[in-house]
């Protein structure tokens, strides 16, 4: 009789994937209480049996009957362990949601168990009055957690593993707990990229679909409205800083950028050129362009005297959370001058940047001559550079910064370009699962998911199928058929 694989808090499926991937065969049972992420898991993994319930209410002994469970895979509600919720009180009830896998493991014994959480759930330990954890009793209730399915016979480790190591394009640290109680050694897998693999990082530009539009951030509201757009919210003194920043370091001071070329249309070359390839054949016409995009942090707040966080676009992409993963792109168009301003003015969008959901994209036109609205840049530019409170609105004049115009200036090969437009847009949930999933995104669908928060959500809350895949590879892929 084989033996059952059982994904339990299954939510989008990145668990189920990489199970699937490594043991070469569908997962048996999913569990999730949330209707929206079964009917998803549905979609994608239409061979599994789903029970939409919590998890808290599931009888083992129901679940499996006299099937032996080979593998228990769980990933418990992390809000309540996670840093990312900052000061908001904790519920006990929801961190208490591993327990489950103790009764599994009581219950039905399954060979291998492989839990996943936040790194913060090593510190799970007793909340106080006011339903904060206790600074004084750090990790008591982990350690408990661990010594009871040690004392119902398992080999317990835990170890964190970020999945850009594995193949993801998103630096995501999690904690993985590997139990076992079949005589076999815990095998951790080993990291395939970076620094401790044979492949190189793969980089938050692998994620950005290059073809959406990026609209202007000066486009007034009648101009966002006629041109079909969304409006937004005017952004924040600390997100505009955070632009600045990212087009001083990765634009304007880079001397070996990351480039795409752009036509006369806005819109992007299907192929991203080398940084390191010779510029001539992206400017040779005054119809062409070049892009130099960045990410910048839009979530998670700097601390006092913190620099803006601008963590570039040649690293994996930041943990995706389920409110998004709060990066956004920032890209400077370069256009080279031909007796004139090429390319297209700050009130059209920039066709050629794109970002994620909760992520912002951020493009900076730059040309040889500066219209009225490239010198709002160039002020912005410059008093954010300059001393504490010379950090104003893009719209100030710019009588001050006239002395130092270099800032608005960059180099690349020799040709000057200058700033003359700054785009941003938010990144899309197609993205993010490019990002959160890698390779497995091609094989995923959201189509039963109605709107753009659940998406993300969805995405958010999911495992890394590349590091499921791997685990269970290293630990479980030669587990034999088993008599009843």
């Amino acid at each position: 009789m084989t033996p059952l694989l059982i994904d339990l808090f299954a939510g989008f499926g990145g668990a189920s994937a990489g199970i699937e991937a490594a043991m070469n065969r569908p997962v048996d049972v999913a569990v999730n209480h949330d209707p929206i992420a079964i009917r998803c898991h549905e979609e994608n993994h239409p061979e599994t049996i789903h029970l939409t319930t919590d998890v808290m209410d599931l009888d083992p002994i129901e679940v499996a009957g006299d099937r032996p469970v080979g593998l228990l895979w769980a990933s418990p509600d992390c809000t309540h362990h996670s840093r990312a919720r900052g000061g908001k009180p904790k519920s006990q009830g929801i961190r208490s949601l591993a327990w489950v896998v103790v009764d599994w493991a009581r219950k039905k014994r399954p060979s291998g168990i492989v839990l996943e959480n936040v790194v913060e759930f090593r510190e799970w330990g007793p909340l106080l009055d006011n339903n904060m954890p206790d600074p004084d009793r750090k990790g008591e209730t982990f350690n408990r957690f661990v010594r009871s399915l040690e004392d119902l016979g398992y080999v317990v480790e835990h170890r964190v593993l970020n999945a850009a190591d594995f193949g993801a394009p998103t630096a995501r640290s999690r904690l993985f707990m590997i139990a076992r109680c079949d005589g076999q050694p815990i095998t951790w897998p080993t990291p395939t990229h970076g620094r401790h693999g044979e492949i190189p990082h793969l980089s938050a530009a692998s994620c950005i679909d290059w073809s959406i539009p990026c609209p202007s951030i000066f486009l007034t509201p009648n101009e966002v409205r006629e041109q079909g757009l969304r409006c937004r919210r005017p952004l924040a003194d600390k997100t505009l800083a955070r632009i600045a920043e990212g087009v001083r370091r990765y634009v304007l001071e880079d001397p070996d950028p990351f480039m795409l070329r752009i036509d006369q249309h806005g819109s992007s070359s299907p192929c991203v050129s080398d940084p390191k390839l010779p510029l001539n054949t992206i400017v040779t016409k005054n119809n062409h362009a070049v892009v130099v995009p960045t990410l910048i942090q839009t979530g998670h707040g700097e601390r006092e005297g913190q620099r803006p966080r601008v963590p570039g676009l040649h690293k994996p992409l930041g943990t995706v959370c389920a409110g998004g993963c709060k990066r956004g792109l920032v890209a400077a168009l370069l256009t080279k001058h031909y007796g004139g301003v090429v390319g297209h003015g700050l009130q059209q969008p920039v066709g050629t940047i794109t970002a994620t959901d909760h992520h912002a994209v951020t493009t900076a036109t730059l040309g040889h001559d500066a219209s009225q609205r490239s010198e709002q840049v160039w002020a912005f530019l410059m008093k954010y550079y300059g001393q504490g409170s010379n950090r104003s609105s893009l719209f100030d004049p710019v009588h001050t910064i006239t002395s130092k115009d270099r800032m608005a200036l960059v180099r690349v090969q020799g040709v000057e370009y200058c700033i003359t437009d700054i785009g941003m847009r938010m990144l899309e949930p197609h993205e993010l699962l490019k990002a959160q999933f890698g390779i497995f995104a091609d094989e995923c669908s959201l189509e039963s998911v109605q709107t753009k928060r659940d998406k993300i959500r969805l995405i958010g809350n999911s495992v890394c199928p590349q590091v499921a895949k791997a685990i269970v590879a290293s630990n479980f892929v030669t587990q034999q058929r088993v008599s009843a």
